[in-house]
């Protein structure tokens, strides 16, 4: 999706010619698997932080095509909405100090655009759902001037038969609208995690990335609040799915959990691309097929949960990446790098467990545990491995906080490093406070105001404080 296109209205001969060379391009794929040409070396680690800019009262600031302009970074991008904004982190060699890298990294690209936003009259704010955002916000006005996102937008309704969406989601309030085009999108900001693996063990990250994707939710949780309806601990979730609903098969729908683990290969999830989704984005390329434009194109349309990447390094070699889509955007820089390093330490010691926890986990009961841990944060109770129901809190604390230790130590990261980022995971486990139960905490405290509640939390965000140390005064 981030590749530009030159247009938004489509023929028929463009979708039978780009349906055309996305199985063109699948059967090449699948060459490249069986000839080994994937980049096959040590493990490296990035992101993609999505934010808000906002204006003096914490509402959208629509101003990101300037702000853009006076930046001139190639690590932060537009997205969607134009008071949305994304940054991205260089690939990093999963060893050493290697989250303190990314940690600094991010802080200097946010220090530069907050600054370039300050002469705008504007600032940033990293959070799942903006709190003051109102469905005014959400509308075709404000989409970002890209063909991509108009076709986006008209193919999903074509799809649709031009039925509006349905947005439901029943949480501590209920919150139940009709609505006209994705724009209910830009109100979901994400924290993604990419980690470059090698073909033989992908399949296994994958499907380990879906086992964690509850635990990683709960213990991530932001977004509490929509239209100022109080609804799950991470109503992002419910919001992105709903968003871009094509409404016809589940087996269809362009954001979910996926239907499976996957058996033998990655591979399986290329070949359901073609046989399962419809071409949303007919844009035909003159790039040769090597280059795989169309397959990727295609890719960047199905937002699963969980999502294999192919990208090509510095020499034009393959690989392949698992992009973790699950954890929202904020509390602050080190809550964000503390989650990657508590995801990346897991995949090593799930996916390198003799025996496959996707064998000890019904794919159903990780489904199951992915959507109740979105709702209920750290007091879900979940299916885990061989069977047993715990509460998530127990799971991470006896299980996966052991298991992301001794991941990240077998990679090469430094002793003191895996005791600095997983210290912010155990710290919020130990205190309970995410960034969602921060958040009710300080209405519950001061009453529904948004507005007062943006404020507070963009100030402790300024100060670089993890969540778990956040006060209500």
């Amino acid at each position: 999706m981030g590749r530009d296109i030159a247009a938004s209205q489509f023929t028929e001969r463009d979708f039978s010619r780009f349906s055309a060379r996305l199985r063109q391009e699948t059967s090449l794929l699948e060459r490249w698997f069986d000839e080994g040409r994937f980049d096959d070396g040590a493990p490296s680690v990035g992101f993609e932080l999505e934010a808000w800019l906002i204006k003096p009262d914490a509402t959208p600031a629509p101003r990101v095509e300037e702000l853009l302009e006076r930046l001139d970074n190639p690590l932060v991008v537009p997205e969607l909405a134009t008071f949305n904004i994304e940054f991205n982190g260089t690939p990093t060699a999963l060893c050493d100090d290697v989250f303190s890298k990314l940690a600094l990294e991010l802080e200097a690209t946010l220090a530069q655009t907050n600054a370039a936003a300050a002469q705008l009259n504007t600032r940033l704010a990293m959070i799942g759902i903006l709190p003051t955002v109102r469905p005014q916000h959400l509308t075709l006005e404000f989409m970002t001037p890209r063909d991509r996102y108009r076709a986006l937008n008209e193919q999903v309704f074509a799809l649709r038969h031009e039925r509006p969406l349905k947005l439901l989601i029943e949480g501590r309030d209920r919150l139940e609208l009709l609505w006209h085009d994705v724009m209910l999108e830009a109100g979901a900001t994400s924290f993604q995690i990419h980690l470059k693996v090698r073909p033989d063990e992908a399949a296994r990250v994958y499907n380990a990335s879906k086992i964690v994707s509850g635990p990683m939710v709960a213990i991530s949780a932001n977004s509490p609040y929509l239209f100022g309806q109080d609804l799950w601990d991470e109503t992002r979730i419910p919001l992105f799915e709903q968003s871009v609903s094509v409404g016809g098969a589940v087996l269809q729908e362009r954001v979910n959990f996926g239907f499976g683990y996957a058996r033998e290969s990655i591979l399986e999830t290329f070949r359901s691309n073609v046989d399962r989704y419809p071409v949303l984005l007919p844009h035909l390329m003159d790039d040769p097929p090597e280059l795989l434009a169309h397959l990727r194109l295609h890719n960047g349309t199905i937002w699963r949960w969980n999502r294999p990447l192919i990208g090509f390094g510095p020499d034009g070699r393959p690989h392949l990446r698992i992009e973790h889509r699950v954890v929202p955007a904020g509390p602050s820089v080190s809550d964000a790098i503390a989650n990657a390093a508590f995801y990346f330490g897991l995949m090593r010691d799930l996916a390198h467990e003799e025996r496959p926890p996707e064998s000890r986990l019904m794919f159903l009961h990780a489904q199951k545990g992915f959507y109740t841990c979105a709702r209920a944060g750290l007091d879900a109770e979940i299916p885990w491995l061989d069977g047993k129901s715990l509460p998530v809190t127990r799971i991470l604390a006896d299980d996966l906080l052991p298991r992301a230790k001794r991941g990240l130590l077998e990679v090469g990261v430094e002793a003191t490093e895996v005791a600095h980022w997983l210290g912010i995971i155990d710290n919020r486990l130990k205190s309970g406070q995410t960034g969602a139960r921060w958040q009710r905490a300080w209405v519950a405290r001061h009453g529904p105001d948004m507005t007062g509640l943006m404020e507070s939390y963009l100030e402790r965000q300024a100060s670089g404080r993890p969540v778990h140390e956040w006060t209500l005064e």
